[in-house]
């Protein structure tokens, strides 16, 4: 190879010697010309691209069309329904609330109200008029075991790591919720100085104990003390798996870690941060609760739950077990989706593992009926909720609270370009690199979170006077119909039928398609 470029600069000089005497036009041209000679020579000799050695120059058009070809398709091919994860219209609706500029939009829908799965709120013939119901609800959470109970915001910034996220994307987040009042949750990688600008936290504490562990990455009780008692800490969130990699770990590549985030962490530098798949702070639902006391004594009696996108069924019912045998009460549960994002995952996680929202959320319900604990645990959401008519859904099967990333990540100006994983981010959102974080300036953007937030609440709650309901408390599986097929339409309450209050407390109530996996669970073993 060396030989080739050799042969090609020699004769390069040799023409370009020869050409001087000829007229400075003809170099000029030459100039032009000659990367492109020895690019097509290079690829006429090198082995590893079939299609570059056969078609010499013209096959590099190959791969810079596909490079760019998501943003063919996005800006030029898909139609308003047709992108994913998220579509134009689901976008455009963020972008327009975020900015405050007209979300109405003209002439009807553009869905297919007759295809199967299309879905609508069953409106009341004694609607609430707007100016009478309250537009910024608030959800108690905290169990009878919570010494500071917080009253949360119905909508709020779902698990998101600084290191995953720019520094400039968090300091927007957190001063969005600060003007919102409503929560923002740090994402396993720890409890950041840019979390702590003044909104409500959520502390995410996940296998790697991020924040709060020691040499050897198990958890340490006094670092984690030491934060959990700030006052801008609200609530503990111990994570078991997200939507879209349950089962595999958290991951950050080394091409993110700088020396701040190191620090944060407290982990080293070099490497791929991954989280491990499972706890080593617990091994048994029995030993998960004596974690789920210490952590509410560490951190001065705050509300203490737990994060899940559900999996094995039988397990979950263990927690339930674990908590009726102990007499000792999570305060939340936040159910993530199979379809929730992530900045890198493998395909086959993002595609094919963990149940989806919609039956996760109604499955997490049903068990605490069940048990009979729901009145002690609220249910928090998330996976793909960006609208208000997204929110009534998710309450209507059996959730209190709402949590939403990407759309927070929309409002934060991020075009869908697909390159979280790369640090490549052009928006500055999903990237380390800080001439492209630059871009992306926090007292403009935080302005854009909080009024996404504020417009999407509003929305929801617009919806509820409409079906008549007042809070979000009184919504319930009656509220939304969905189409089985061209002509079977259920409500989530004929879909999803409630059980018995206490049922599952004892064998010989426990409702049909629940007693395989009540029988399997245990509270000594997962």
């Amino acid at each position: 190879m060396r030989k080739i470029f050799l042969l090609a600069s020699f004769t390069s000089l040799a023409i370009i010697a020869l050409l001087t005497y000829i007229n400075l036009k003809s170099i000029l041209l030459l100039l032009i010309f000659l990367p492109l000679i020895v690019m097509g020579l290079y690829d006429m000799y090198q082995s590893k691209k079939t299609i570059r050695r056969n078609f010499p120059l013209l096959g590099r058009l190959r791969y810079l069309l596909e490079s760019i070809g998501p943003e063919i398709r996005q800006y030029f091919v898909e139609t308003d329904l047709d992108g994913k994860p998220f579509n134009r219209l689901q976008r455009s609706l963020v972008y327009q609330r975020s900015k405050k500029e007209t979300d109405t939009m003209p002439f009807g829908t553009q869905l297919d109200v007759y295809n199967e799965g299309y879905e609508w709120i069953n409106h009341s013939i004694r609607a609430i008029a707007f100016a009478d119901i309250d537009m910024d609800p608030r959800v108690k959470i905290g169990s009878s075991q919570c010494e500071q109970p917080y009253m949360a915001s119905l909508f709020n910034i779902s698990a998101m790591s600084y290191g995953s996220l720019s520094k400039n994307a968090i300091l927007a987040l957190n001063s969005g919720a600060q003007q919102g009042n409503f929560y923002h949750n740090t994402g396993e990688g720890g409890l950041s100085p840019y979390h702590l600008m003044g909104g409500d936290v959520v502390w995410n504490i996940g296998t790697g104990y991020f924040s709060c562990r020691d040499q050897d990455g198990h958890f340490s009780y006094e670092e984690y003390a030491k934060r959990a008692v700030l006052d801008k800490v609200k609530m503990i969130e111990i994570k078991f798996s997200q939507g879209a990699k349950p089962g595999h770990g958290g991951i950050l590549p080394k091409e993110k870690v700088t020396d701040e985030i190191a620090n944060i962490r407290l982990v080293g530098r070099g490497h791929d941060i991954v989280s491990p798949p499972y706890h080593s702070a617990f091994t048994t639902p029995l030993e998960l609760m004596d974690f789920v006391k210490l952590l509410r004594k560490g951190s001065g009696g705050k509300p203490v739950g737990m994060k899940i996108c559900i999996g094995n069924k039988h397990e979950f019912i263990a927690i339930c077990k674990a908590m009726i045998q102990t007499n000792t009460y999570l305060d939340f549960i936040t159910v993530d989706g199979g379809e929730g994002g992530t900045g890198a995952a493998p395909q086959e996680y993002s595609d094919h593992v963990g149940m989806p929202l919609r039956d996760a959320v109604a499955f997490v319900y049903d068990c605490l009926v069940g048990y009979g604990i729901k009145d002690q645990i609220k249910i928090i959401c998330s996976g793909k909720i960006v609208t208000g008519f997204d929110i009534i859904k998710s309450l209507s099967i059996g959730a209190d609270v709402c949590n939403s990333a990407r759309g927070m990540m929309f409002a934060l100006g991020c075009i869908q370009a697909l390159e979280c994983h790369n640090n490549t981010c052009p928006t500055g959102v999903a990237t380390q690199d800080p001439s492209l974080t630059k871009g992306l300036v926090p007292e403009e953007k935080s302005v854009r979170v909080y009024r996404f937030q504020h417009e999407t609440v509003k929305s929801a709650m617009d919806l509820m006077a409409s079906a008549g309901i007042r809070h979000p408390d009184d919504v319930d599986r009656s509220v939304v119909s969905m189409r089985v097929d061209r002509t079977s339409i259920k409500t989530y309450g004929q879909t999803y039928p409630e059980p018995i209050p206490g049922c599952m407390l004892e064998g010989h109530s426990v409702p049909t398609d629940m007693f395989y996996f009540w029988k399997k669970a245990s509270a000594e073993k997962f």
